[in-house]
């Protein structure tokens, strides 16, 4: 019955139709001299997992005080003033033996592109949320431009749009910086851009603080590396693809929290663990498994302020996530109560410590670098909190700001939790997903079904 449900909208990204007119690309580099040198990454930073580049767009509206500034000027002005401060962005990649990639701050610089396009703000949807049409047009990929070395770390695009908004789309290199990281340097453009003469929190490079130890010794169990005999998740290849985004409200987030409740055993449950489990649980259901098929929740928890004292110090913008795995069956997880997602959930989110990243560490140098287990794994990133909505370069906060999709060319189980306002002004969370057409289609179906059960729909 499912499989015979319509096609939402929002699959396809909506009935948005436009034209984006662009420049010529060109190279922004450091408005200033900088020093050209060899920065080593660290041993989290190269592993296989990261090395793609992360994408993510922020849509602006009119503001009637900056009108006759141009977006693409002001914001290209001030990234060439923040790379004196965040040099490396502006270098290359190079990789040396053991697969260690390093940064040769040579200053060529970062992709700019300038574009305009004959639509406006409010065609996109209310309230904004991935996907979004036509990105590829809205974050051009140079050709040449999108290999993992010698090539730019970071590409922006800014299109003006008819109403007087516009949309600031860039990717970074994950190698060079996480969510925090990025948001850290977004945050000093746009400083700059307001008037400040530099940014407000000093960046820090020290990567070696997450470098391996010598001798490198694992300490911690990392089932999220685990290499299969065939980790290529055949669920991928069936059908085709498609996006989805889902919206949880006030009221749907408490409810899904008090679903677990009778599972709490006196300990407090958060809203990531209960709609993780909630999630995790009616996904899984959707994707019809076998009973005996392993699953896995990778749980990406920063380890920033996770000791006293802090193993980082403010300003670091490398990466300082882990992913530890919760393992279990299709068949255990479907038929067990509620209960049994939310304590995996919490297991494994109770994993990330300081121990747990520098065991990470040791164990890209001890096997070689190795990727995520990607067969039967669904990972959550939560960057609700992380405020890239609160990006000003002088046009106000953005009307969304966050992932431009679900997932990444080569690992589509990612999702993450966006916050967003929908149309009362409540604060949401939205949480961008990709699936396998008739897998999603029963997604959708045993979500609707527990929140119509609460009568939340």
């Amino acid at each position: 019955m499912c499989d015979d449900m319509a096609l939402p909208a929002a699959f396809s990204g909506g009935d948005v139709v436009f034209t984006v007119r662009r420049r010529e690309p060109e190279l922004v580099t450091p408005a200033k001299p900088t020093p050209h040198e060899l920065k080593l990454l660290s041993d989290i930073d190269d592993q296989d997992g990261f090395r793609f580049q992360m994408p993510a767009i922020h849509f602006y509206g009119h503001k009637t005080s900056m009108r006759g500034k141009d977006p693409a000027q002001v914001i290209k002005n001030a990234l060439a003033q923040a790379l004196v401060f965040y040099y490396p962005i502006a270098g290359r990649l190079r990789e040396g033996d053991g697969r260690k990639l390093m940064v040769d701050c040579n200053g060529e610089g970062v992709m700019f592109i300038e574009a305009d396009a004959d639509v406006s703000l409010h065609q996109f949807g209310d309230p904004l949320h991935p996907p979004f049409p036509y990105f590829d047009d809205l974050l051009y990929k140079v050709p040449g431009s999108e290999g993992l070395l010698n090539c730019p770390l970071l590409t922006i695009q800014v299109t003006r749009l008819k109403c007087g908004g516009f949309i600031f789309a860039h990717s970074l290199s994950h190698t060079i910086s996480d969510g925090p990281g990025m948001f850290q340097f977004l945050n000093a453009v746009a400083e700059i851009a307001g008037g400040a003469s530099e940014p407000s929190v000093a960046p820090v490079w020290r990567r070696e603080l997450l470098s391996a130890r010598d001798p490198p010794r694992v300490t911690c169990t990392h089932r999220e590396y685990e290499q299969l005999p065939n980790n290529n998740d055949p669920i991928w290849t069936q059908e085709s693809i498609v996006h989805h985004s889902f919206f949880f409200g006030p009221k749907k987030l408490e409810a899904i929290r008090q679903l677990f409740s009778p599972y709490n055993n006196g300990e407090h449950t958060t809203r990531f663990e209960a709609l993780t489990a909630f999630l995790w649980r009616c996904r899984t259901k959707a994707l019809q498994l076998e009973s005996s098929e392993e699953v896995r929740f990778l749980c990406v928890s920063n380890i920033r302020g996770k000791s006293n004292p802090p193993l980082l110090p403010p300003g670091y913008y490398g990466n300082a996530f882990v992913y530890p795995a919760a393992v279990t069956t299709a068949g255990k997880l479907c038929e067990n109560p509620l209960g049994y997602a939310l304590e995996l959930v919490k297991k494994a989110k109770a994993e990330a410590t300081v121990e747990y990243i520098q065991s990470v560490a040791d164990l890209m140098v001890i096997k070689g670098r190795p990727g995520f287990t990607m067969r039967g794994t669904w990972s959550v990133s939560d960057i609700s909190r992380l405020g890239f909505r609160d990006v000003d370069f002088g046009w106000g906060k953005a009307v969304y700001g966050g992932p431009a999709t679900a997932g990444t060319d080569d690992f589509q189980g990612l999702s993450y939790y966006v916050r967003c306002q929908n149309a009362k002004g409540e604060e949401c969370i939205v949480v961008p997903c990709s699936l396998p057409l008739n897998a999603m289609k029963r997604f959708i179906h045993e979500v609707d079904q527990v929140l119509g059960e609460l009568d939340l729909l």
